[in-house]
């Protein structure tokens, strides 16, 4: 766990049963090293000082300071770690808080074991993840109150060849370069020339907005209601 190459993950979260049971999962795999928690925001951002993180799992709900502040905060830094929030499906209003913040992922805090590490590791290498059973309605709350328009997105998805619209497709329901690699049978380098080319043809600045335009030019269709 001491490797250079471990990525450092700091727990924030103020149930202090989560933060051990986060611990558990992670520090049973292999490359991932817990190297601190905190029980609000005040404290994550001391922590985040002193232990540098690679990824932060941050809670939003907690005292103090909340989560989305402390997310708000710690993006701003120079070398910012990458965040991944923990959500439930009662906490959507603050979706597009937490998406304008920088976050580079959304997690059920019940979600299973794989997909904590799976959000840790894609956070980790800069590639974003959103629980498959909230991508929908997490994109359709950010574009529901933010009014995103991406200039062009229809005549730009067009561009787009048919295996990054599959791709792009993926990337909707919320899985990571490594389950899509998966999906389609090609290696995970070739998912990330897709993705990469994705979101320069869409102009935008990462998989998260991606999604977003996907949704807002009909593409990615939204679900009823």
């Amino acid at each position: 766990m001491n490797d250079a190459a471990s990525i450092r993950v700091l727990i924030v979260d103020d149930q202090q049963l989560l933060r051990a049971g986060f611990r558990v999962i992670l520090e049973s795999e292999p490359g991932i090293e817990v190297v601190g928690e905190a029980a609000d925001g005040v404290a994550a951002l001391g922590a985040v000082r002193a232990t540098r993180p690679d990824v932060v799992l941050m809670d939003i709900r907690m005292p103090e300071l909340d989560g989305l502040s402390a997310t708000e905060q710690l993006t701003a830094l120079p070398d910012p770690p990458r965040v991944v929030i923990l959500t439930t499906f009662d906490q959507n209003e603050y979706v597009a808080r937490a998406l304008r913040a920088g976050a580079y992922g959304f997690l059920l805090k019940d979600a299973p074991a794989t997909r904590l590490v799976a959000a840790v590791r894609a956070a980790a290498q800069g590639d974003a993840l959103i629980e498959p059973s909230i991508t929908r309605r997490l994109v359709e709350r950010f574009v529901a109150t933010q009014d995103v328009e991406v200039e062009g997105t229809p005549a730009r998805v067009r561009s787009l060849t048919d295996r990054e619209l599959d791709v792009l497709r993926l990337v909707a329901r919320g899985l990571s370069n490594a389950e899509i690699a998966a999906e389609i049978v090609v290696a995970e380098s070739t998912v990330k020339t897709h993705v990469a080319r994705i979101l320069a043809k869409l102009g935008v600045r990462d998989r998260v907005q991606a999604v977003v335009a996907a949704y807002e030019c009909g593409f990615v269709t939204r679900s009823p209601g």
